[in-house]
């Protein structure tokens, strides 16, 4: 009886597919590396400031461990690693998963911390764009009203009234601008914000001058009187103050001549009695 052609294929298959099998080494799983061991190489490699090895690491730690304590820490050091090298956004969203996944781990308040900090350190100078001054203060003034007793409420208070005396630079900026460009009214509206907002800055003494100066420029005399009262008032002794009762007093250079040669003949006087 001939074999069928199809099941004598099947035969020979099956016999060449064992015999190739027989011939291919064992393949076998590797073990699965110990997470703390892990743990301690990512450690060290933080110890020795090598934050980009360590951050890849911690996070594989996260990934790995079973005991959500430890898990919790590698994440918190890997976002601090990411902080370390500059990758903001990136420590930023491992931040913000950490405060999602571990909201009862005592390191909470740091993650919130360093998130604030991190907000803080994108901060550029008056010329350029407000929104990461807005965005620094935002998350430092929701930190502050958390946490206003804790270790990390004394920094970030310090790095609040920076970001305050930065806003009122930054106005100024833009009113000195304007008065550049003659728009005069603009001008007086973002030197008006330093007076309601930012009055404890030291900038203060500036935007009332310049109220004075443009105030005298476009003929408002009383307002221009007002503004150089309140900056006599206040701070009688500050170089703004001389420069705003210039503007109203034209004699001064005159009477400051005087006053100095007067000043001059009497000490030459007394000089004279002691010879």
């Amino acid at each position: 009886m001939v074999m069928p052609i199809k099941i004598f294929i099947f035969i020979i298959s099956i016999v060449l597919l064992i015999s190739c099998s027989k011939d291919e080494p064992d393949f076998q799983l590797k073990p699965k590396e110990d997470p703390y061991k892990i743990y301690q190489e990512a450690y060290e490699a933080f110890e020795k400031g090598d934050y980009f090895f360590a951050q890849k690491k911690f996070l594989e730690v996260e990934l790995s461990i079973e005991k959500v304590e430890v898990a919790a820490k590698a994440s918190i050091m890997a976002s601090y690693s990411l902080y370390s090298i500059n990758f903001y956004d990136q420590a930023l969203e491992n931040l913000k998963k950490f405060l999602k996944k571990y909201p009862a781990n005592e390191k909470v308040i740091y993650a919130e911390y360093l998130t604030a900090i991190i907000y803080f350190e994108q901060i550029k100078d008056e010329t350029k764009d407000a929104e990461p001054i807005n965005q620094a203060k935002e998350k430092i003034d929701l930190f502050l009203n958390k946490y206003p007793n804790t270790e990390y409420a004394l920094d970030l208070k310090f790095k609040n009234d920076l970001i305050i005396n930065q806003l009122a630079a930054k106005e100024l900026y833009v009113a000195k601008y304007y008065i550049s460009v003659q728009k005069w009214i603009p001008a007086i509206n973002r030197l008006k914000v330093i007076l309601e907002k930012y009055d404890q800055t030291i900038f203060i003494e500036e935007a009332l001058y310049r109220l004075v100066e443009i105030n005298y420029f476009i003929g408002l005399q009383e307002e221009a009187e007002k503004y150089a009262s309140i900056l006599g008032y206040n701070y009688n002794s500050s170089e703004w103050h001389e420069q705003s009762y210039k503007i109203l007093n034209k004699n001064y250079e005159l009477r400051k001549k005087d006053k100095v040669k007067k000043k001059d003949n009497l000490i030459r006087k007394i000089i004279n009695k002691i010879k």
